[in-house]
């Protein structure tokens, strides 16, 4: 093999990974290395040799040694056979070169080392961007057009950022280069206490409000400071899968109370009284809901309140949509109605003024602090320990809450977010096989199937073929911690025509799908 080339060399290595021109393309692309049709051709084709970061790219790509691909004397005696043998079990030219498994290679005649993930996430669920998203990515590498319904994210169907917001970010970004307190600035937790007091949450003090990258960030250093192994924590089912998995993570149990599709979705008071132990600290409620969109009344809360009063517990509320209620309906903070228990509420900037990208989120601690007080050291610990978050996005906080809410303009009647939420609640209604409970608020909808009629018995696997067939992505019920394989949540943020268009296709999809 000492007359190989360059260009004999990489051919190999793209017949033994089943490559086209294309794929070393595609990978470049997505690790935002410059190389066009033209270099690669050059290659192939024997005219050229790549300079040396190009060609431990196409290595590393390829999963081959620099020096062998350059045709140099190796230590590891190649051929088509040990080429072969380092690729994955991926056959499709359109998959993403770079995700393949190192583990067969050889050096110096031993295997190489392989790194695996720590088992503290064997139990973590996470598939609002699982596997099924994961297919969809690879469909879209290959040129496929998906639609995507599987995510709350504004900005792809035209929900803009209000100008205010924007203008006033640009104008303060000279003085937002260096870190802010741990807890947040001055401002934004000024602007978010006064947004307290509007809500009736008690004893609050601008010493009690945390900003962070997001309630996603905060949720996780909440669960990091109170669980131990073992510690049990009431969460709903469905609930927001990013609970479970922090809860999870940090050494805990997640126990799931029913929330009832019957009653509106919401709690079931007395399953969630039967799941209650000595080991149990506190229980997560999600209102305005994701993924349901139910929005809890005042007599639920009181329950719920009444019950965490009885076992001493902590009540966690995630309210990060309690700006997007329709129906004239009130969203009240369940911490209004708890002076004497230790509350967490969660909010931000996200959902309701769309800038879901900037990151930006709260928590308010509120009531009786006194009971956790070494508690609440945790959390500052690990505040200061991330030193802060989001500067920029901080700066906007005080405008965003005291200006005008441009949300109020889509959950009235006439509305982009009403209008859209109606024609989606009676579009699936009206696909035999499908039942819904209309959501009053957020932006997604969790509709029923039955199993018995199309057969399913995975969910998963719904979505996949739903995916696969009709180029539309959704997301099961089991990612939402649900455990019947009979749900799956749409978000309904596209405009009235596109979802005409993905009612249309899953209309058709179950006309014929069978499991």
């Amino acid at each position: 093999m000492t007359n190989e080339t360059f260009s004999d060399r990489l051919k190999l290595a793209m017949q033994a990974k089943q490559f086209k021109q294309v794929d070393l393309i595609r990978a470049a692309q997505r690790r935002g290395v410059k190389l066009g049709k033209s270099h690669v051709s050059q290659y192939v084709s024997g005219k050229t040799v790549p300079r040396s970061d190009i060609l431990h790219f196409l290595a590393d790509v390829l999963q081959v040694d620099p020096d062998w691909l350059l045709a140099k004397d190796s230590t590891v005696n190649y051929t088509a056979d040990t080429v072969s043998d380092s690729v994955s079990d991926s056959t499709e030219s359109c998959s993403d070169p770079s995700a393949a498994s190192l583990s067969q290679t050889k050096t110096g005649g031993s295997p190489m080392r392989e790194f695996k993930k720590s088992s503290k996430l064997d139990n973590v669920l996470y598939d609002v961007r699982g596997p099924v998203v994961e297919e969809a990515n690879r469909m879209e590498a290959c040129g496929t057009q998906v639609l995507k319904l599987n995510i709350g994210n504004p900005a792809p169907f035209g929900f803009r950022t209000p100008d205010e917001v924007i203008y006033d970010m640009s104008h303060q970004l000279t003085d937002c280069e260096g870190y802010s307190p741990s807890q947040g600035l001055f401002s934004a937790r000024k602007a978010i206490m006064q947004y307290a007091q509007l809500k009736k949450l008690p004893n609050v003090s601008i010493d009690d409000i945390y900003t962070g990258n997001g309630v996603s960030e905060l949720i996780n250093l909440c669960m990091s400071a109170l669980l131990d192994d073992g510690d049990e924590i009431l969460i709903p089912s469905p609930d927001y899968p990013l609970w479970t998995a922090c809860a999870t993570l940090a050494g805990g149990k997640a126990v799931h109370y029913i929330c009832d599709e019957q009653s509106e979705w919401y709690p079931d008071i007395d399953d969630m009284r039967k799941k209650i132990t000595d080991r149990t600290k506190a229980i997560v409620i999600i209102n305005p809901n994701n993924p349901t969109g139910a929005l809890y009344p005042k007599e639920v809360l009181q329950q719920i309140v009444e019950l965490a009063r009885e076992h001493q517990l902590i009540i966690f509320s995630d309210e990060i949509y309690d700006r997007l209620v329709m129906d004239g309906l009130e969203h009240v903070s369940i911490a209004s109605l708890a002076p004497d228990l230790f509350c967490v509420t969660f909010s931000g900037l996200s959902k309701s003024h769309m800038i879901a990208g900037f990151r930006i989120g709260w928590m308010i601690l509120s009531g009786n602090k006194a009971i956790a007080k070494d508690y609440i050291e945790g959390l500052k610990m690990l505040s200061n320990m991330r030193l802060c978050s989001n500067v920029p996005a901080q700066s906007v906080v005080q405008t965003a809450l005291g200006g005008h809410q441009s949300v109020n303009d889509y959950i009235i009647p006439g509305g982009r977010i009403y209008e859209q939420r109606e024609y989606v609640y009676k579009a699936f209604c009206d696909i035999p096989g499908i039942t819904a409970v209309k959501p009053k608020a957020a932006f997604y909808m969790f509709p029923k199937i039955d199993t018995k009629k199309f057969n399913i018995t995975n969910d998963e696997k719904f979505a996949l073929d739903l995916l696969r067939d009709k180029k539309l992505l959704i997301v099961h019920g089991g990612g939402f911690n649900w455990g019947q394989p009979d749900h799956f949540r749409v978000v309904y943020l596209p405009r009235i025509e596109v979802l005409k268009d993905a009612v249309g296709k899953i209309t058709d999809f179950l006309s014929y799908y069978h499991q």
